[in-house]
C-alpha cells in the first residue's frame, strides 16, 4: 500500500512538472548534446596521414580532419573542402575549386597552399603516409590561386576523387602538421579536447566550423578492450553506442531489449589469413593452395563470429560493383590439402600464426589453428598488440601467417606493391591493375575488377575468409550513426538525440 501510494505521488509530481513546462512554453526535457561511444582499440596516435591503424580514422575522419572530398555513408564521393572539380577531356588534369572562409582549428586560414603542401607531403620520397600508393599517379600539384588547385596526373585515373576522400588524404597545415599525432589540428566540426591514454578521447564542437553546425557539443570515445566489459557498459548506460560491437554472442540480448537499436551492416573489412609469400614455404603456390583447402570458412564464421559474416573468396566485398563470387575456388577439402602439402614436400610444416588484438583475429585464429592442425600443419599462436604487429608484420614482414581485416575500400592496389607485407610480386597482376587505374570506360573497369579478383584467387596469395560485419548497438533514441562502414569512420556530423 505504501509503495503504491509513493508511485502515485511520483507520477503526480512528474505530471505536474510536465504541465508546468507546457504552461511556461518550454520543453520538459531538452535533447542531450553529448555522446559516449565505445571503441575496442585505442588509436596509436591521431594523425591519419602517418598511421595505418583503422582506429585513428574511427575517431578523427570527417570529425577533426577533412579532405578535398569525403566518402559518405553509402560509399559515394561527396564534396568536402573542395566544393566542386573539373576534369580535362584526356582525364589527366583535375581542377579543384576550394571553399572560402574555411579555417583550421588554430585559426589559420585554409587555402590552396595547404592542399599543395598536404599532397606533396603525402607523395614525397620520405613520406610516411600509410597509403602513399594512392598519390603515385600525381605528376604535379599547382596553386592556381588561393581557392583553386590543379592536379596533373601521369596517366588518367578515374579513382582520384575517391582516393582523395580517404582518411590518409586529409588536408593538414604546414604550421601544425608535425604535431598532429598528439595535437590534431584540422578543419572539421570537432576539435580535440582531451586524450587520456588508455581510457578515452574527447572531442568538442568547433563553433567556428565553416559548414552546417553539428548537433553534438561533445563526443567521448571510451576505450573498452574487453568484450564482456563492452556488454556491461552498454547495459549499464555507461556508453551510449558501440558502433563496432565486439561480442556477437550478446546480440540477441540487445535485440530483445527495446532500449537499444541493433543494426548489422557491412564493412569493407576483408578478413584474411595472410601468408608471407616472400618466405619459404609460402613462396610455393602448392602450399598456399593447400592451406586454402584446409580452411572451412563457414565453420570459422560460426565458431569465431557466431554466424555473423559473409564468406569471401578474393580481396573484394560482395556489396561493391564488380564483385565476383570466388568462394567455391578452394572448397574445404582436407584430403586435397594434405596431398598438395606432400607434393610440395611440406608434410611436416610448422608455422607461427600471429594474432593482433581484435576479437575476430584472436577467436578466428584459434579456429584456424585447429583446422590447419587437422591437415598436419603444426601451428604456434603468437598474440601481438597493435604496435608490435605494425612493426614486426606490417613493416618488417617478419611473420609466417597472420589474421587481419583490411578495411580500406577498393584496395586492390596493395597487391601491386612489391614492398607490401604479403611479399606478393607478380608483374602480370601489376600490369592488370595499371590498366584498371588508367581506364575511364565503366564496362572495361568492371571487367578488369573481375579479372584482378580471379588472378589473386588463382595465385592463392592469401586465404580470404569473410566480410567483417558491422554490428552496431546504440541507444534507441540516437539517430544519424552509420549503419554500414564504407570507410573506417564514426562520422558524427549527422548524429543527434531525439527529443
Amino acid at each position: 500500500m505504501y509503495r503504491r501510494l509513493m508511485q502515485c505521488l511520483v507520477r503526480g509530481a512528474a505530471a505536474g512538472a510536465v504541465s508546468a513546462g507546457l504552461l511556461l512554453g518550454t520543453p520538459a526535457l531538452a535533447a542531450r548534446t553529448d555522446i559516449v561511444l565505445g571503441i575496442r582499440l585505442e588509436p596509436p596516435h591521431l594523425d591519419p596521414t602517418a598511421g595505418a591503424a583503422a582506429a585513428i580514422a574511427e575517431v578523427v575522419y570527417n570529425n577533426v580532419f577533412q579532405g578535398l572530398t569525403r566518402i559518405d555513408r553509402d560509399g559515394s564521393v561527396k564534396p568536402s573542402l573542395a566544393e566542386r572539380w573539373d576534369v580535362s577531356e584526356d582525364g589527366k588534369v583535375y581542377t579543384f575549386h576550394l571553399r572560402q572562409g574555411v579555417k583550421f582549428h588554430d585559426g589559420t586560414t585554409f587555402d590552396a597552399e595547404d592542399v599543395k603542401f598536404s599532397l606533396d607531403r603525402a607523395r614525397a620520397a620520405d613520406s610516411v603516409n600509410p597509403q602513399k600508393g594512392l598519390f603515385e599517379p600525381i605528376e604535379t600539384v599547382e596553386v592556381v590561386d588561393p581557392q583553386t588547385v590543379r592536379i596533373t596526373l601521369k596517366r588518367p585515373s578515374g579513382n582520384l576523387p575517391f582516393n582523395l576522400g580517404w582518411a590518409a588524404a586529409v588536408i593538414v597545415a604546414p604550421e601544425s602538421a608535425a604535431d598532429n599525432k598528439t595535437q590534431p589540428v584540422g578543419t572539421g566540426p570537432f576539435k580535440l579536447a582531451e586524450w587520456v591514454k588508455g581510457d578515452h578521447v574527447t572531442l568538442v564542437r568547433n563553433d567556428d566550423y565553416w559548414g552546417e553546425p553539428v548537433a553534438l557539443e561533445k563526443a567521448t570515445f571510451k576505450i573498452i578492450g574487453d568484450p564482456t566489459a563492452s556488454f556491461a557498459a552498454l547495459m549499464a548506460g555507461d556508453v551510449d553506442a558501440f558502433p563496432l560491437f565486439p561480442a556477437p554472442e550478446n546480440v540477441p540480448q540487445f535485440e530483445a531489449d527495446p532500449r537499444f537499436t541493433v543494426v548489422v551492416g557491412n564493412t569493407q573489412g576483408k578478413t584474411v589469413l595472410a601468408m608471407n609469400n616472400g618466405r619459404k614455404p609460402f613462396d610455393d603456390i602448392r602450399v598456399r593452395r593447400a592451406i586454402s583447402h584446409a580452411v572451412d570458412r563457414q565453420a570459422l564464421i560460426e565458431g569465431a563470429m557466431h554466424g555473423y559474416g559473409k564468406p569471401i573468396g578474393s580481396h573484394f566485398v560482395p556489396q561493391d560493383r564488380g564483385y565476383v563470387d570466388l568462394t567455391g575456388k578452394y572448397p574445404f577439402d582436407p584430403e586435397k590439402a594434405r596431398a598438395l602439402l606432400k607434393e610440395a614436400g611440406a608434410e611436416n610444416l610448422s608455422v607461427q600464426l600471429v594474432l593482433p588484438p581484435p576479437d575476430y583475429a584472436r577467436r578466428g585464429g584459434e579456429v584456424l589453428a585447429s583446422q590447419l592442425r587437422n591437415v598436419g600443419i603444426s601451428v604456434e599462436i603468437v598474440p601481438m598488440e597493435w604496435a608490435q604487429w605494425l612493426g614486426e608484420v606490417f613493416r618488417n614482414k617478419n611473420f609466417d601467417m597472420t589474421v587481419v581485416s583490411h578495411v580500406e575500400p577498393l584496395d586492390l592496389d596493395i597487391y601491386a606493391r612489391d614492398d607490401y607485407y604479403f611479399g606478393y610480386r607478380n608483374p602480370e597482376y601489376r600490369a592488370l591493375y595499371e590498366r584498371f587505374v588508367a581506364s575511364t570506360d565503366e564496362n572495361e573497369r568492371l571487367a578488369l575488377l573481375g579479372t584482378l579478383q580471379e588472378k589473386l584467387a588463382d595465385d592463392a596469395v592469401n586465404v580470404w575468409l569473410f566480410l567483417l560485419p558491422k554490428i552496431g548497438i546504440w541507444d534507441a533514441r540516437l539517430e544519424g550513426l552509420w549503419e554500414n562502414t564504407p570507410v573506417p569512420a564514426n562520422d558524427l556530423t549527422g548524429v543527434k538525440w531525439r527529443e
